[in-house]
């Protein structure tokens, strides 16, 4: 797949290989179950304190979220919850960790960083019963190849309409609207990232988070 930056070039949207990580909590299946077959009672079978996303019946480790990713997505988070009681809006902003069973069957389960609900019928048995509305991912080294391939393919089949991937690293947000095609458009930390499903009204000053939070990156620049 391929992206569009706002200058209307195209480059390759994948980059080098990177390694999924498999929890060790799945050594107690290994002697009946292999990656693929896994179910979402394996999935609540695992210690409350793993943290792991189950696609298409394969589990994925999750690292711990460093203090950048964290920042980042409360703070992308903020910007929508603000929105919408302004607006007195219907829909509701979540932050991870929060269980999505996103095809409706029992060989997924994901938990996005943040997600906005607005056909709250969704909202069933603690987690999200189908597709969020809009939903983002910021990326680090355990989940990043995951984001931007798989979990991209998933969240547009499930019916996602708006997907944003935000990369700490480059200072990137690439944000898809699965409802005007295939092709994203990429902003850097400098912009107020428009969002899609409210017709822009909404927006992510990214420009303001990244002021808030840099002095973690000058304290850990990676």
């Amino acid at each position: 797949m391929k992206y569009m930056d706002k200058k209307g070039g195209y480059s390759d949207f994948y980059e080098r290989e990177e390694a999924y990580m498999v929890s060790e909590a799945l050594a107690e299946y290994a002697h009946r179950k292999r990656q693929g077959e896994y179910t979402l009672e394996d999935y609540f079978a695992l210690p409350e304190e793993r943290r792991v996303e189950l696609i298409d019946g394969v589990i994925y480790d999750m690292a711990a979220p460093n203090l950048i990713h964290q920042a980042i997505g409360s703070n992308i988070w903020r910007f929508f919850d603000d929105f919408i009681k302004k607006q007195k809006g219907s829909c509701m902003p979540f932050v991870a960790p929060v269980d999505v069973q996103l095809d409706c069957d029992d060989r997924t389960m994901v938990q996005p960083d943040v997600l906005i609900l607005c056909d709250l019928s969704k909202a069933r048995w603690g987690r999200v019963y189908g597709a969020p509305d809009l939903v983002a991912e910021v990326l680090s080294p355990s989940t990043s190849k995951k984001d931007r391939s798989l979990k991209l393919s998933k969240y547009k089949r499930a019916g996602v309409r708006e997907y944003w991937i935000v990369d700490p690293k480059r200072k990137t947000v690439l944000v898809y609207e699965f409802e005007k095609g295939d092709t994203a458009t990429l902003y850097g930390f400098d912009a107020s990232v428009p969002v899609g499903i409210y017709d822009g009204k909404c927006r992510v000053d990214f420009a303001q988070i990244y002021e808030e939070i840099r002095i973690l990156y000058e304290i850990d620049p990676e």
